[in-house]
């Protein structure tokens, strides 16, 4: 799926560093609009080829006063004249706004920050189901604050505190918000984007994933000629499963499937991957050991981001190799490679859709993203990279994918490397991780929590602590529990577990574990933490 094939009712996100962005394009796809998020800083060519019908303006933690204050590109107004694009500024965005046409930001006396009320002064626009003297509770986060407007713009809303809360030009199809409408916080922020869409900017909500499923289809056939053959990458996760669902009924048997055992996977994980795929998805996969290859590779290395691009180089070389064995039984070299590459992987990847991001810093490299050697000889195809965790499992509903599949809590590419803090092949951490995480899941699973957690599993620590077990010292490992809810895993909240069952899985751990002495719980959101540990 190409932006371009779904442009005609296009939302487009200029991204200037908030840290809320990407709920801006969460909310409006939930509205069956299809939204896409580019660098702020983007050049005019990129916001143009993709022809926005809206266009919106994200917050930022910068001040526009600041030197390198991060701007839209040059010829940005002109455009959006010209070609009757509406424009709303959130937060930063609108002060850009204000700044840009003629107006003045200034320091503002009382900054706001947190919950606060606003009050409707004129019943028109972005307020336009509202009444005057309407209030509401919203999000805010500004220092700065629209002392002065540009002609032609009017004050719509205004804060407690009297500050400019919403602007607009409806003649110029210029918006602004000072608040945050897209966080829960606000809580009609939700009926503001909608009425601002569909009201004021007359946008059809017919963006569906059943359109999504069968202009993808479309676009494979396209691509993939009639004597090509491809090679698909199965992690034993969703995405890829998905991925590799719809490449299938695309072309058929010149799908090739292979999973690779690199020696990082969960317990049992390659039995039981291997059994789901036959049993339930009826795709033909090769299983490939590289447990050696990759774990020598890994040897001492204890930097996350290495070994998340080692482990994406070590991957394509094996799916090269695949490919000319695949070569030598068919006549015919497969050319394209399959992966399950998801909208947030290519954002926290970095730089995000754009690429010319300077304001924002890389989270980390996802080893099918950021680890992707340049010389890789097989073309890439990415059917979900432009959808969320929660889109990629309505199109595996439709696709007919087992509902025990689609249910499966995501699992990192670089599987357990991630998991185990420091040198993978240090000792026996793998397997002490691997037999800790088993008890943790099935316990969630025979509790009957596991569908309503969006994340779960163990982590080992490089560290050890003094305990006493069978009336002696030890002096043994430390490992932590992680379990958390998230709606597509940008933004995450730590689970709340009863006591009960925190005290009965860390004594399932101590007992049966040999060389675990002490298990501790992670209990930080995202952000500021990541959801994985690294």
């Amino acid at each position: 799926m190409e932006p371009q094939t779904l442009k005609s009712n296009l939302v487009l996100i200029l991204d200037f560093g908030s840290q809320y962005t990407h709920l801006i394009t969460r909310r409006i796809r939930k509205l069956s609009v299809f939204s896409l998020c580019i660098s702020g800083t983007s050049p005019l060519k990129s916001i143009t080829d993709l022809n926005p019908r809206v266009i919106i303006l994200s917050g930022g933690p910068h001040s526009v006063h600041s030197d390198g204050a991060p701007s839209f590109p040059d010829g940005f107004i002109e455009y959006v004249q010209a070609n009757r694009v509406f424009v709303l500024g959130i937060c930063y965005g609108l002060q850009l706004i204000v700044q840009k046409l003629g107006g003045e930001v200034r320091i503002g006396e009382k900054q706001e920050y947190g919950r606060m009320e606003i009050e409707v002064e004129r019943a028109c626009g972005l307020f336009g189901s509202k009444s005057v003297g309407d209030r509401q509770s919203v999000w805010m986060s500004h220092g700065d604050e629209a002392s002065k407007l540009p002609d032609g713009f009017s004050v719509v809303a205004r804060s407690q505190q009297g500050s400019v809360a919403a602007i607009e030009n409806p003649s110029r199809r210029f918006y602004g918000l000072q608040y945050h409408p897209e966080v829960t916080h606000s809580p009609e922020g939700m009926e503001t984007l909608s009425y601002f869409l569909f009201n004021v900017c007359g946008i059809a909500a017919d963006w569906k994933m059943q359109d999504v499923l069968e202009e993808e289809i479309k676009v494979i056939k396209d691509m993939v000629g009639p004597e090509d053959h491809v090679i698909c990458a199965l992690s034993g996760g969703v995405d890829s499963a998905v991925a590799a669902t719809l490449v299938h009924k695309a072309i058929g048997d010149r799908l090739h499937c292979v999973f690779v055992d690199n020696g990082l996977l969960r317990y049992k994980e390659q039995e039981r991957v291997m059994e789901t795929f036959q049993r339930d998805l009826h795709l033909p996969v090769t299983c490939v050991d590289a447990t050696d290859k990759f774990l020598s590779k890994l040897k001492g290395v204890v930097d996350p981001e290495t070994k998340r691009k080692i482990i994406g180089r070590e991957f394509i070389c094996i799916f090269d190799d695949f490919a000319q064995d695949l070569e030598h039984k068919l006549g015919n070299k497969p050319v394209f490679l399959v992966q399950g590459t998801l909208y947030p992987d290519v954002i926290e990847s970095c730089p995000p859709p754009g690429s010319g991001r300077t304001h924002s810093h890389t989270i980390k490299s996802h080893h099918n993203v950021g680890g992707l050697p340049k010389d890789m000889k097989l073309k890439l195809i990415e059917p979900l990279k432009l959808l969320f965790k929660d889109e990629v499992r309505e199109v595996g509903r439709i696709l007919n994918v087992p509902q025990s599949f689609l249910k499966r809590h995501p699992f990192p590419g670089p599987g357990l490397a991630v998991r185990v803090l420091g040198d993978v092949t240090g000792g026996n951490a793998l397997d002490i991780l691997r037999q800790v995480d088993e008890i943790f899941i099935q316990s969630i699973k025979d509790a009957g929590l596991y569908d309503s957690i969006w994340q779960a599993f163990a982590v080992f620590l490089p560290i050890r602590s003094v305990g006493v077990q069978g009336d002696q010292r030890t002096h043994s490992h430390v490992v932590a529990l992680r379990a958390v809810t998230s709606q597509d895993g940008m933004t995450a909240d730590w689970y709340y577990f009863e006591h009960k069952f925190l005290d009965d899985v860390a004594r399932k751990i101590c007992n049966s574990v040999r060389g675990v002495n002490r298990v501790v719980q992670d209990i930080t959101s995202k952000p500021p933490s990541t959801i994985e540990w690294e």
